[in-house]
């Protein structure tokens, strides 16, 4: 008898559009969270939307974070606590969002997402990437309890964070296929729905690369979609998985090995060309991924992202090491087949 239950916690609702920040109000309402938010952001998208914002939900109080951390996270914890905040809104990109999900989690009490940037899939998913020293912590989180995602403040945003929301996207379809490797080699749980999900999100990208411009409200409407299924994959999910496989561990190693060279999204992306081509060799997509990351301006090499081709190969023969995390990377890469493979893809210079 098939006795498993299965828990999938997901927004409520997910409000995209043109100018749907002014919807925050009623949105909350639907919800019926009632009483004095607190606002999380950072000064940026504080200045950006924070008014329009406050406008909104007048009772709030905000409260400005600098960079992610655990001390930030207590920091916006002792002050819902002394400000009896009754919900949390996250604004802005990653950082703020991935604090305040932390923050409601620990307290307690419902959020709301709204995203001033198409950066990452944080924005609705139930994880927070949190940095500590010279490592990256990815901590389960309850997802929001709404996203409200205006396309028009979206579009404004710097062009760099979009196209690392998208190479974040991209990735996908490697993490994907080393999910479905560990569930033929190591029996890890496996979601068909979740990891077609996944692919879909990916292939809507890598189709519609073209059509993804700077400043254009369209492009910010696709890409903010694109987000919002692949979170919606993990939640499905219960885990990372979907979005999450040998492109991050190498991500997560250049952040040890190189940190704050580049941004997460881009990291990922150059790392996806590498796995690709780890999976399925010369016949495989690498090139689709590799073009589609070009044809949006994201960076296709080391030295796109300010990395050393010696950093880029020490990343991808010790990428295994981080976490009990099956993947292509297997028990090691070994140094001549991490050069031949980045030499190949033309992730580094073949010397």
């Amino acid at each position: 008898m098939f006795d498993k239950s299965t828990w999938i916690k997901l927004p409520r609702n997910v409000v995209v559009g043109h100018g749907v920040v002014d919807e925050l109000g009623e949105t909350i309402s639907d919800l019926h969270l009632t009483g004095e938010p607190l606002i999380i952001t950072s000064p940026t998208p504080n200045e950006l939307a924070g008014g329009l914002v406050r406008a909104q939900v007048p009772e709030s109080a905000t409260i400005i974070v600098e960079e992610a951390s655990f001390e930030s996270i207590e920091r916006v914890i002792e002050t819902a606590q002394a400000q009896a905040a009754d919900y949390l809104i996250g604004l802005g990109g990653g950082k703020p969002i991935d604090i305040a999900k932390m923050a409601a989690d620990e307290i307690n009490c419902g959020l709301v997402s709204l995203p001033t940037a198409a950066s990452h899939d944080g924005i609705v998913s139930g994880r927070s990437s949190i940095p500590e020293g010279d490592s990256r912590h990815s901590v389960a989180a309850d997802p929001p309890l709404a996203v409200v995602a205006d396309t028009e403040i979206m579009a404004k945003a710097p062009w760099e964070l979009t196209t690392a929301g998208c190479a974040d996207i991209i990735s996908n379809y490697t993490a994907v296929q080393d999910w479905r490797l560990a569930k033929r080699l190591k029996n890890v749980e496996y979601s068909e729905y979740a990891g077609a999900l996944s692919e879909m999100t990916a292939e809507m990208l890598v189709d519609n690369a073209d059509s993804i411009k700077p400043n254009l409200e369209e492009s910010a409407w696709i890409v903010v979609k694109a987000l919002v299924s692949s979170g919606v994959a993990m939640s499905i999910a219960g885990s990372s998985r979907p979005a999450s496989g040998a492109e991050h561990l190498i991500s997560h190693q250049l952040d040890r090995i190189a940190p704050g060279q580049a941004l997460h999204g881009h990291q990922v992306g150059v790392a996806s060309i590498i796995t690709e081509y780890l999976h399925n060799g010369d016949g495989g997509q690498w090139r689709a991924i590799r073009d589609a990351l070009k044809s949006i301006d994201a960076p296709t090499t080391a030295a796109e992202i300010g990395i050393s081709d010696d950093d880029l190969l020490e990343a991808l023969t010790t990428a295994h090491e981080i976490r009990d995390r099956y993947t292509i990377l297997g028990n090691g890469v070994s140094l001549d087949a991490a050069y031949e493979t980045a030499a190949v893809t033309g992730v580094i210079d073949r010397q």
